[in-house]
C-alpha cells in the first residue's frame, strides 16, 4: 500500500475525467465521495437522475456509472496510481456502486494509462459517417478491449444489421405513442443549442445531428417529432459498422462491467481514429431486446448497440461541475 492518500486536487481531476463518460440521455447519474484519510473514493448512483420510464430497471444507469468508473481507472493509471476496485461493496446499500481504493500497491496499468488522452476527445457523433469498413485489426483491438472488462463485442453480419435497424424503427414507433417516454425524452433533450440553454446536462440541439434521409443507421432521433428550425436531412452510411456489446449474465454487477467495457471500447476506438454513437432503443423494450442478440453467437444478453466508423467528431455534450459531483470527508 502507498503511504499517502492522494490529495483533494488529484481526486478532483480524477472525478472530472470520470464525469466525461457517456450516459443515457447524458443524465450523468453519478455522485462521488472521497474519504481522504483512507484514500477511498466511493461511486454512488444518483436516483434523482434516473429515467424511470426509459430505464425502469436501472440497467442504463448502472452502465453509465460503469463508464464513469472506467474513466476514473484510466485517469488514475495515467496519474501513476494503481487503484483497487470493489463493485457493489455493501449489499444493504445498493446505491453504493463501487469503492475505489486509490492507495493500491503495484505498478499502474499501462494499457489503461495509454487511453488517457482519449477521455476528452471521445464524443458521441450522430453525424453521417463515411461508407468505409473498419479494418479487421481494429475490430480485434476493440473486441480485446471489451474482453478485458469481462464483456464481449461482436460485429454482426449484414442480415443481422438489417434486423437491428428494423428493431430500432420498431422501438421508435413505440416511443412515438408512449407519452411518458416522450415527456422523459423532452426533459433531458433540448432543441436549442447549448450556448442558449446553458444546461450542464442532457443533450443539446447541435448534438442531435441531421435527420436521416431514409433510415439506414441506428442513430436515435432525440427531436422526437419536435420542430427544429434549420435542422436539415442528410444521407447516412448505407452499410453501417454495427457492434453488439454483451455479457453472459444480466444483473447489476454485469451492467457495471458492461459500462466499463463500453467506455473502454469507445476510448480504444477514439485512439484508433474512429468515431461512434450508441443506442439502446430496442434494448429498452423487453419484447424487442431478446431479438437483438445474434442467434448464432454465445452472447446471452446484449447491453448496447454501437455504431462505429470514420467521419466528423460530434460536439461535446455539457458536463456538470465537479463541485456538484464530489463530496470530500
Amino acid at each position: 500500500m502507498t503511504a499517502q492518500p492522494p490529495d483533494v486536487e488529484t481526486v478532483t481531476a480524477l472525478v472530472a475525467d470520470a464525469a466525461a463518460a457517456p450516459s443515457l440521455h447524458n443524465a450523468q447519474p453519478w455522485a462521488f465521495r472521497y474519504l481522504r484519510d483512507t484514500g477511498v473514493l466511493r461511486l454512488y448512483a444518483d436516483p434523482a437522475r434516473a429515467l424511470p420510464r426509459t430505464d425502469p430497471g436501472h440497467r442504463g444507469l448502472h452502465m453509465g456509472c460503469g463508464a464513469a468508473l472506467l474513466n476514473l481507472r484510466v485517469s488514475a493509471a495515467a496519474a501513476g496510481l494503481a487503484p483497487l476496485v470493489r463493485l457493489l461493496p455493501e449489499s444493504a446499500y445498493p446505491e453504493l456502486l463501487a469503492e475505489v481504493h486509490l492507495c493500491g500497491g503495484g505498478p499502474p496499468d499501462g494499457a489503461l494509462a495509454r487511453l488517457g488522452p482519449a477521455i476528452r476527445r471521445r464524443h458521441s457523433s450522430r453525424l453521417p459517417f463515411r461508407d468505409e469498413a473498419v479494418p479487421s485489426a481494429v475490430r480485434e483491438r476493440l473486441s480485446e478491449a471489451a474482453g478485458a472488462e469481462g464483456a464481449q463485442l461482436l460485429f454482426p453480419g449484414a442480415w443481422h444489421v438489417r434486423s437491428i435497424l428494423d428493431l430500432v424503427r420498431d422501438a421508435e414507433a413505440r416511443e412515438a405513442v408512449d407519452p411518458e417516454v416522450r415527456r422523459e425524452t423532452t426533459r433531458w433533450t433540448r432543441t436549442g443549442p447549448s450556448d442558449t440553454t446553458k444546461a450542464a446536462d442532457g443533450i443539446s440541439g447541435e448534438a442531435f445531428g441531421p435527420r436521416q434521409r431514409g433510415t439506414s443507421t441506428p442513430v436515435r432521433d432525440f427531436a422526437a417529432g419536435r420542430p427544429m428550425p434549420g435542422r436539415g436531412r442528410a444521407p447516412f452510411e448505407k452499410s453501417p459498422n454495427v457492434a453488439l456489446l454483451g455479457t453472459a449474465r444480466d444483473g447489476p454487477v454485469d451492467w457495471l462491467c458492461a459500462g466499463q467495457a463500453l467506455e473502454r471500447v469507445l476510448l480504444r476506438a477514439t485512439t484508433d481514429g474512429l468515431v461512434a454513437s450508441v443506442t439502446s432503443q430496442p434494448l429498452e423494450w423487453p419484447e424487442l431486446r431478446w431479438a437483438v442478440r445474434d442467434p448464432v453467437s454465445a452472447m446471452a444478453h446484449v447491453q448496447m448497440v454501437i455504431r462505429l466508423g470514420y467521419g466528423p467528431e460530434g460536439p461535446a455534450s455539457p458536463r456538470r461541475p465537479v463541485t456538484d459531483l464530489l463530496d470530500v470527508l
